[in-house]
């Protein structure tokens, strides 16, 4: 018989709007309290008082290159192990579903790393759960390639499925992919790909407006950490910048934004918001540094220095991913955008459940969905994770759990 507990003394994130009221959950899965009363005429058997907080889903990461030390494009010969100690420590952070990403890099890499990112439930001892890799390039413009190596980048879309297949080995286990939509033979790659259920995402590109509208119409639906490392917005040539506006995309596109007040100016994320707020998606872009501090690290085959927030390539001024966390993304989009604490958590967690097509199971607290929520506060301190209804981080703040 399932274990039924309540969560009581709580904020609940439904429906777009924080309800006070109980919250369920039953053998991993939330659910309706009326109607189980009515079918199972049960009392909970645990109730936990939560103490004036919010519940709300857990973060879903969809671009981050690493942590703890980890980079997962570069760490080839301890990924597998790297892979389980990054699931179980990410929850910290109130993560509790990622996109491993995969930034330029050699056939011989996707066809070893690959194989270990696919989808995978998260459970107490996993940790957060893997959702498919997010390969960033490298199919991406020369003259935007932030901190991908140039010796690896590819100039020419592959177009058949053999050509796809020789080079990754098998796309089974990519759910995001960066294109840039300027390059020979994108249209006909995102067309095959989203046909295949691969998100296609837009950027770094050098792609003016029409360009990036073929891109979405081709099947691209998501945006790669927008303003960076894509042309500025202009007034008579917005680029990528102007898909948020286009009257001639045929679906709505969603877009990353890094709100680590460093990638982005509050300005162009009060813009961004504000011109399409539903499509909005926190991403974190973190790299191997987050979670540890200041030093040399490592982005796929390039040195990164890290100080504080700012993670460059070492002796440049290139931005190379950063240090920050997801919490911390959520409260600086609130406090930059100058929207509600709701939506602000819906971007990270709705609107990348909706992009990746999962909201049946994560994303929301809607019943019948999967019980991966956090506990947190006003001011998005994460205090308690779960996965599947079980606990797998507690914050030392919390007086119980």
């Amino acid at each position: 018989m399932a274990m039924i507990t309540r969560y009581t003394n709580c904020q609940v994130l439904r429906n777009d709007t924080l309800i006070s009221e109980d919250f369920w959950v039953a053998d991993g899965i939330i659910i309706d309290p009326k109607e189980y009363f009515w079918s199972c005429r049960r009392a909970p058997d645990k109730t936990v008082d939560c103490q004036g907080q919010i519940i709300v889903p857990g973060f879903i990461e969809t671009q981050i290159n690493g942590g703890f030390g980890l980079d997962f494009s570069s760490d080839l010969d301890r990924m597998e192990e790297g892979l389980a100690m990054f699931r179980r420590e990410i929850v910290q952070y109130g993560v509790t579903g990622f996109c491993p990403t995969v930034i330029t890099s050699p056939s011989d890499t996707y066809k070893r790393v690959l194989p270990l990112f696919h989808k995978d439930r998260g459970n107490p001892s996993k940790g957060a759960n893997v959702l498919g890799a997010h390969v960033e390039g490298p199919f991406i413009s020369r003259e935007k390639l932030g901190a991908h190596p140039p010796q690896f980048i590819k100039d020419q879309c592959l177009v058949t499925k053999d050509e796809l297949m020789d080079f990754f080995g098998s796309t089974d286990n990519i759910t995001i992919i960066t294109i840039a939509p300027e390059l020979p033979g994108a249209p006909e790659m995102i067309h095959r790909l989203a046909g295949e259920g691969v998100v296609c995402s837009i950027g770094h590109s050098t792609a003016n407006i029409e360009q990036a509208e073929r891109g979405v119409n081709a099947g691209a639906t998501f945006i790669t950490h927008l303003f960076n490392a894509m042309q500025s917005f202009h007034h008579r040539d917005p680029g990528i910048v102007g898909i948020l506006a286009s009257e001639k995309i045929q679906h709505p596109c969603y877009y990353g934004v890094i709100a680590d007040g460093i990638h982005t100016h509050a300005a162009a994320l009060r813009i961004a918001h504000r011109t399409s707020p539903g499509n909005a998606i926190l991403v974190t872009d973190a790299m191997a540094a987050m979670g540890l501090g200041d030093g040399q690290h490592k982005i796929g085959a390039q040195d990164v220095s890290v100080k504080g927030k700012l993670a460059v390539l070492t002796g440049t001024n290139t931005l190379a991913g950063s240090a920050v966390t997801m919490p911390a993304c959520v409260a600086n989009f609130k406090k930059y955008s100058r929207c509600t604490l709701v939506e602000a958590v819906n971007c990270a967690t709705k609107h990348p459940a909706q992009l990746l097509k999962c909201t049946k199971l994560y994303g929301t607290l809607d019943f019948g969905s999967v019980a991966d929520f956090l506990i947190i506060d006003s001011d998005v301190n994460v205090l308690a994770t779960y996965i599947g209804g079980d606990i797998v981080f507690k914050s030392e703040k919390l007086v119980q759990f």
